[in-house]
């Protein structure tokens, strides 16, 4: 009896340091913000028009052309639209129009659920951090198939340092909801079919390809 009693609080006291590291650690942070359940939204939805996704290529039209980045093609994200709405863009910066889309996750903030949304760019600050970003080399992660970004801009020139990265999880959608979707740590998170159609256009690209974060 007195060694069934033992191992029982054994177990218990396992059971809660663990729970205290996932709640402490960075990985566990990690952890408990990529599963969380889909939420409704409680903000109002941003006014989108093909506009402003149109004047945002123009100008990374023109970065591409001064910075030697790639002039074919971009993404852009635009934050101020629901994450269960499609707002990563595949732009074609040549023939000026959108040719692939799909959803994407935005930071969390080291919240167990950010309300709205907030930005940042302090290490430590799970944040997505708004800016211009060059994509870099691709490898495999703890979430599989990933790529480096380089923040360009004063608002996220911490990105590397921070691990923030381009990849793929099974939390994300690959279609339209009309919930939120999970949150990250700051990560543009993406379903593992878009980044599929995404890791293609990367790699055969000779020059880097940009990714602007705006809201």
């Amino acid at each position: 009896m007195k060694k069934i009693t033992v191992s029982f609080l054994l177990l218990a006291m396992f059971g809660v340091i663990a729970i205290a590291w996932l709640n402490a650690t960075s990985t566990g942070q990690r952890f408990r913000a990529i599963h969380l359940p889909k939420r409704t939204a409680h903000f109002r939805t941003a006014p989108y028009t093909h506009l402003k996704i149109k004047n945002k290529a123009a100008a990374a039209r023109d970065f591409a052309a001064t910075r030697n980045y790639n002039k074919e093609y971009c993404f852009l994200i635009d934050m101020s639209l629901p994450s269960g709405s499609n707002r990563f863009f595949i732009y074609d910066l040549q023939k000026d129009s959108i040719t692939g889309s799909g959803l994407v996750t935005h930071g969390r903030c080291n919240q167990d659920w950010l309300e709205g949304r907030r930005y940042g760019n302090n290490i430590g600050c799970g944040c997505t951090s708004l800016g211009k970003y060059r994509i870099g080399q691709r490898y495999n992660g703890r979430f599989g198939i990933a790529f480096k970004l380089y923040g360009l801009e004063k608002t996220n020139d911490k990105a590397y340092a921070r691990f923030v990265v381009l990849h793929a999880h099974s939390c994300v959608p690959e279609n339209e909801t009309r919930d939120e979707i999970c949150q990250s740590d700051g990560c543009p998170t993406v379903s593992p079919p878009f980044l599929q159609e995404l890791s293609p256009l990367i790699m055969r690209s000779k020059k880097p390809v940009l990714l602007w974060i705006f809201n």
